[in-house]
């Protein structure tokens, strides 16, 4: 009896962990301003071609939706701002509307969350008081339907919607939008729903050359870390930093509890000449350092380790929106389908930057000092990789294999290819501001050992540390105290 109810115990306990360990999500925007699209099933095809599980459209498109049908994406609809009157106005309007746009193509295409407005507070036209009975009016048709507890209703929102964003701990909602944004903040933590916001890291660079780096806007390793003054938290970007004054600002209204959700975030390919940050390869390293971000649960410095879901904008250019250049050019594909530069979706794999192919073989790539680099930059490279990044430079200290020759670009050589090899062998951790270059010649010499990719030294040092400000993989996070959990539900039932 007492070894079923310990099976039993443990099963229950490991569905709960699978349940709890997921990590963050990835998804895409797909957004269709734009004559040149290729046609939704061609989307839909392309969407499952490059394994995303998650899309978010701004409408109830009935093509785009029957698009999605049997493909097993989950599906993020929206309400545009211009229907919001209707919505608020009658209940009738909207039993219509999911009554012809939802219900019939439920839950074939698997429709997860409905936006009810987007970034009100930015629109010419102020809608944000009809936000709230707009989404009570859906929640209620939702309820009718009995998909009020499988459809969660929310309200996306721009960075805008603060008066204040720096320092992170300062962040505050504009007082203005008091009126709209306490009702809706109770509707969402009622209904389990989280507050959605899309962050631009780009709109910070772009606006403010002088007090944002690129390098911190990009998640750089080079970054120089900002400190916030009030809580001593370190940020190394600014995508961090911009969903912690969310937090804050939540905290400060006592709406801690609610999960913020990233409905946009991404990086132009192309813009006007003023932009000139607006490159395929500033958006592919954007993109890649945020999706491994995301999937490896990194979490912010005020909430470590906690998952948070994004989804990348856009799926395509949009060649029909008005503004500046970089408003058209978002996208990740070209609208032939094709990749205007390459993604790795699950955050693990390794993109070259340089050339915007995939990695498919680290094997015999190493990370040594620019002969272009001078001292300077070299030296804070190096006291950067041996510090903040982490590395275990014991090998180039005297007496140790690694020491000679005793110059400033051996030893940054060394410090560069294992912190380029302990991060996946990946383009981007062999950047340190330009002081970095890779090459395909093992720099390796007499007993000193350069590791390469899959390879542990066991000639230089025993081990090597994680990455300064890195989480526990996603698994021996969760899994280390259930499994501490499970163990002492079992070390009971025995007794």
């Amino acid at each position: 009896m007492a070894g079923r109810l310990v099976l039993a115990l443990s099963v229950l306990l490991l569905l709960l962990l699978v349940g709890h360990c997921q990590g963050g999500k990835i998804g895409a925007c797909y957004g269709r301003n734009a004559d040149d699209l290729p046609a939704p099933d061609k989307v839909a095809q392309l969407i499952q071609q490059q394994s995303i599980k998650y899309v978010r459209i701004y409408d109830t498109n009935i093509d785009v939706i029957k698009a999605f049908a049997n493909t097993g994406v989950e599906l993020m609809v929206g309400v545009p701002n211009s229907d919001l009157l209707a919505f608020a106005q009658y209940q009738s309007n909207v039993d219509t509307w999911l009554k012809n746009s939802i219900l019939p193509y439920y839950p074939a295409t698997m429709i997860t969350y409905i936006t009810v407005g987007a970034e009100v507070t930015e629109s010419t036209v102020n809608a944000s008081a009809l936000v709230v009975p707009a989404m009570r009016n859906v929640h209620t048709a939702l309820k009718k339907a009995g998909l009020h507890k499988k459809i969660t209703i929310s309200s996306t929102h721009s960075l805008g919607i603060l008066s204040r964003s720096f320092p992170p701990s300062a962040g505050a909602f504009n007082s203005s939008y008091a009126y709209f944004l306490k009702p809706m903040l109770e509707f969402l933590v009622e209904n389990q729903a989280p507050f959605m916001v899309d962050l631009y890291p780009y709109y910070a660079y772009q606006n403010s050359h002088s007090n944002v780096s690129l390098n911190y806007a990009l998640f750089s390793p080079q970054s120089q870390d900002v400190i916030d003054p009030n809580t001593g938290l370190v940020y190394s970007n600014m995508f961090d930093a911009q969903v912690d004054s969310i937090f804050f600002a939540l905290m400060a209204l006592n709406f801690k509890t609610l999960k913020i959700m990233v409905t946009e975030s991404g990086w132009p390919n192309k813009g006007a000449a003023k932009e000139t940050g607006a490159t395929p390869d500033n958006a592919q390293t954007y993109n890649t350092n945020l999706i491994r971000h995301v999937v490896n649960d990194s979490g912010t410095p005020a909430k470590p380790g906690e998952e948070i879901d994004v989804y990348i904008f856009s799926l395509f250019n949009e060649n029909r929106k008005p503004g500046i250049g970089s408003e058209r050019n978002w996208g990740l594909f070209f609208p032939d389908k094709s990749s205007i530069y390459s993604l790795d979706w699950t955050g693990r794999g390794k993109v070259d930057v340089m050339t915007g192919a995939n990695i498919t073989n680290a094997n015999g790539t190493w990370c040594i000092a620019s002969a272009n680099a001078s001292e300077t930059d070299l030296q804070n490279a190096l006291n950067w990789a041996c510090g903040p990044g982490n590395v275990d430079c014991s090998a180039i200290q005297p007496s140790q294999p690694c020491y000679q020759p005793d110059t400033l670009a051996s030893h940054a050589s060394y410090a560069f290819n294992s912190y380029y090899q302990q991060n996946g062998a990946d383009v981007v951790a062999c950047d340190f501001g330009g002081a970095g270059v890779r090459t395909t010649k093992d720099p390796s010499y007499d007993t000193c050992v350069f590791l390469a990719a899959g390879k542990m030294s066991t000639t230089n040092s025993t081990s090597l540390p994680a990455r300064s400000g890195s989480s526990p993989h996603t698994s021996a996070k969760c899994f280390t105290p259930l499994l501490f959990v499970l163990s002492v539900v079992i070390a009971a039932v025995m007794l």
